[in-house]
C-alpha cells in the first residue's frame, strides 16, 4: 500500500465542494449530443460526456439555453479527448472537471470564464498548453501555463510540458497541485518574489530532479535541489526525480508532511541529531530507499511516514524510541529496526510492526583525547551481553591484545598507559563470537 495523500486531500476537497442548489440536484440529467447535463434557472451545467471524439467543442447553448458550467469531474477519465474548446458562455470550470484526461493536449478557455476549480486539469499527462482568451479578466496563460490575471499566482503547469521551467519574477504564490504529476518536468527555478507554495504543488513529479530557489527569496531556500524554508529548519519537498543519497542539513528540526514522499530513486537518507519530528507520509512511496539513519533527537514519527518503502532493509535509530503514528512502516516487509541498547524505550522483538535488533556490530566511539602525561584515552559504547577485544598495533600489520571487555550498555573508557612511549599507536575493536 502506498498512501497518496494528494489524492486523499483532493477527494476530500471535491466532497466538500459538491454543493449544487437543491433544485439542480433534483432535476434529471439529460443526454444530448453526447453531453450529459442538467438545467437550472434557465442555464445548462454539463455533468458528463459519453462521446469518443478527439476534438470537442463545448457548445455555447443547448436547446437554446446557455451552457454556463462544467461540473465536478464532468469529463474525468475521457481518454479520447485530445483538444477542447470551451464554449463562450461558460463561467465556471469546477474541481477536477477534466481530471485524468490522459491524452488531452490542449484546452482553450474563453473570455467568459471567471472560476477554475482546483486540479481542473489534473492527471492530464499529455497536456502541453492551456490557452486563455487575451480579453479574459480573471485568467491569463503565459507560454501555456495558467496564471491569475495579475500573474501573481501560478495555478496550473501543463503536465505534459517538458524540460526545465523558471517561474516568472513577480509570482508570489504557487497553489496546491500547480505542478502535480508533471511527468516531463526536469527542474524548477523559483524567484525571490514567491512567498507561498502549496503543500502538494510538486507532488509526483517523477522526472523533477531539482527545485532551486533564488538566494534573495525571504521565505524559501534549497539544499542540493531539495526545497526548505528560508531558515532550513523544515524540509518541504524533495523533487520526485532525485536519486541516490541525501543528508538532511543539521539546521533542520522538522521533516515536513510529504517532504520526501514518492521519490522512488532515493536510496539512502541521513537524518541529523537536530531533527525532532518526522511528519505525515514524509517518506511514503520511496520504493528505492534501502536504509535510513535517524538521529538521536527524534521524538515522534507521523502516520504513514515510511509506508510503501518496499526496498527498505534497515532503519537505524541513534536515540530513544520515538512515539509512532499509524501504519508508519506498512508494507516495509524487508525492513529491520536497529537500536542502540543503552537507549530507552526499546522492546526486544518488534517496533511499529517490524522486527528489532540491537545495533552493536560497530561500537560507537567518542572523540579520543591525549592526556597531559602523554597517555591516550578514548571511550566507546558496547551492547549489553556482547564481548569485545581491543587490540593495538604500531604498524597495522601485527596486532596485540590490550584488553577484553564485556558490553554493559554504558560508555567504557580505556587508557593506554604505554602510548606515551611509542611514536605511533593504532587501535581496533573486535566483536567476539557469542
Amino acid at each position: 500500500m502506498v498512501l497518496m495523500k494528494p489524492i486523499y486531500h483532493f477527494l476530500r476537497r471535491i466532497c466538500s465542494s459538491c454543493i449544487l442548489p437543491l433544485l439542480l440536484l433534483m432535476l434529471p440529467a439529460v443526454v444530448q449530443a453526447q453531453f450529459i447535463y442538467v438545467t437550472s434557472n434557465g442555464a445548462i451545467t454539463i455533468t458528463g460526456y459519453t462521446g469518443s471524439n478527439g476534438t470537442v467543442n463545448i457548445p455555447d447553448t443547448i436547446n437554446g439555453l446557455p451552457v454556463t458550467s462544467i461540473w465536478v469531474q464532468a469529463f474525468r477519465g475521457c481518454y479520447s479527448l485530445t483538444n477542447v474548446m470551451v464554449g463562450t458562455n461558460v463561467t465556471s470550470i469546477e474541481d477536477a472537471a477534466f481530471f485524468d484526461c490522459a491524452y488531452m493536449m490542449s484546452i482553450t478557455i474563453p473570455i467568459s470564464v471567471t472560476n477554475i476549480g482546483p486540479s481542473a486539469f489534473g492527471g492530464d499527462e499529455s497536456l502541453i498548453a492551456i490557452t486563455v482568451d487575451a480579453s479574459n479578466s480573471f485568467y491569463i496563460s503565459v507560454d501555456g501555463v495558467l496564471f491569475d490575471k495579475s500573474q501573481t499566482t501560478l495555478i496550473q503547469y501543463p503536465e505534459g510540458k517538458a524540460g526545465s521551467y523558471t517561474v516568472p519574477n513577480g509570482v508570489t504564490s504557487i497553489v496546491d497541485y500547480a505542478f502535480w504529476d508533471s511527468i516531463s518536468l526536469t527542474s524548477v527555478a523559483i524567484p525571490a518574489s514567491v512567498t507561498s507554495i502549496g503543500h502538494t504543488a510538486f507532488n509526483q513529479c517523477y522526472s523533477l530532479s531539482a527545485i532551486t530557489v533564488d538566494t534573495n527569496n525571504t521565505a524559501y531556500s534549497s539544499v542540493d535541489g531539495v526545497l526548505f524554508d528560508k531558515s532550513q529548519t523544515t524540509s518541504i519537498k524533495c523533487p520526485g526525480g532525485k536519486a541516490g543519497t541525501f543528508t538532511i542539513p543539521n539546521t533542520a528540526t522538522n521533516i515536513g508532511d510529504d517532504a520526501f514522499s514518492e521519490c522512488p530513486s532515493l536510496t539512502s537518507v541521513t537524518i541529523p541529531n537536530s531533527v525532532t519530528s518526522i511528519g505525515y507520509a514524509a517518506f511514503a512511496g520511496c520504493r528505492g530507499l534501502t536504509n535510513v539513519m535517524i538521529g538521536n533527537s527524534v521524538t515522534s514519527i507521523g502516520d504513514y511516514a515510511f509506508v510503501g518503502c518496499t526496498s527498505l532493509t534497515g532503519i537505524y535509530f541513534q536515540g530513544n524510541a520515538p512515539i509512532l503514528g499509524t501504519s508508519v512502516f506498512a508494507d516495509d516487509n524487508n525492513a529491520t529496526v536497529y537500536y542502540l541498547p543503552w537507549m530507552k524505550g526499546w522492546g526486544t522483538t518488534f517496533f511499529g510492526g517490524l522486527p528489532t535488533e540491537q545495533w552493536y556490530t560497530i561500537p560507537v566511539i567518542n572523540a579520543p583525547t591525549m592526556l597531559a602525561n602523554g597517555q591516550f584515552r578514548f571511550s566507546f559504547y558496547t551492547a549489553i551481553g556482547t564481548n569485545y577485544t581491543v587490540q593495538y598495533s604500531s604498524d597495522l600489520v601485527q596486532w596485540f591484545p590490550l584488553v577484553t571487555l564485556g558490553g554493559v550498555g554504558v560508555p567504557l573508557t580505556l587508557i593506554d598507559p604505554n602510548a606515551a612511549s611509542i611514536p605511533q599507536r593504532f587501535y581496533r575493536i573486535i566483536l567476539l563470537p557469542q
